[in-house]
């Protein structure tokens, strides 16, 4: 018989695993590693679940441990596994430019440095503030805004946004 803790993350992990697994597809590449990653950082949330204490906290908490997990992963010289194959993507009938720029996008996040890479998927994917990503990485604002910056001039010299503009900068800041 479960307790309230189990049912309550059971019920959590039911709801947003597959929001988890595509930011860390984000992260990742995608694959086996997004995977990984997700499972290891759901690990790590249910072995915290008592510290967490809001069900709303979880996704946050496991978010966080996610992208720790893989900056952490990034550090070390050997990265295990290695997919031997990868699944191709089955696209909707008129998506095909979406998901060639989807892949093109993954393509070069994946070439990013994962500190870079984790920035802009908080950024832009979870929408987080530069004080909230600065809070999940443990570095300042001003890291998080030079990482975005390296990060967009990548995506930029890929074709994959576009330059900015004084007229684009006023409207956005």
């Amino acid at each position: 018989m479960r307790d309230g803790r189990d049912e309550a993350f059971t019920a959590f992990m039911d709801a947003r695993y597959r929001s988890l697994l595509r930011t860390a597809t984000l992260l990742t590449g995608g694959g086996a590693k997004a995977e990984d990653l997700t499972q290891e950082a759901l690990l790590r949330t249910y072995r915290a679940w008592h510290r967490i204490g809001r069900i709303e906290a979880a996704e946050a908490y496991t978010r966080t441990t996610m992208v720790r997990l893989l900056v952490k992963d990034r550090r070390r010289r050997w990265h295990g596994e290695i997919p031997a194959e990868q699944l191709p993507e089955i696209p909707l009938p008129g998506s095909e430019d979406q998901l060639v720029t989807g892949v093109a996008v993954r393509e070069v996040l994946r070439e990013l440095p994962a500190a870079q890479r984790a920035v802009l998927v908080l950024r832009y994917y979870h929408q987080l503030s530069e004080k909230e990503i600065a809070g999940v990485l443990g570095c300042s604002p001003g890291t998080v805004k030079s990482r975005a910056a390296r990060g967009l001039a990548a995506l930029r010299d890929a074709g994959l946004v576009l330059p900015a503009t004084p007229e684009r900068s006023a409207a956005h800041g």
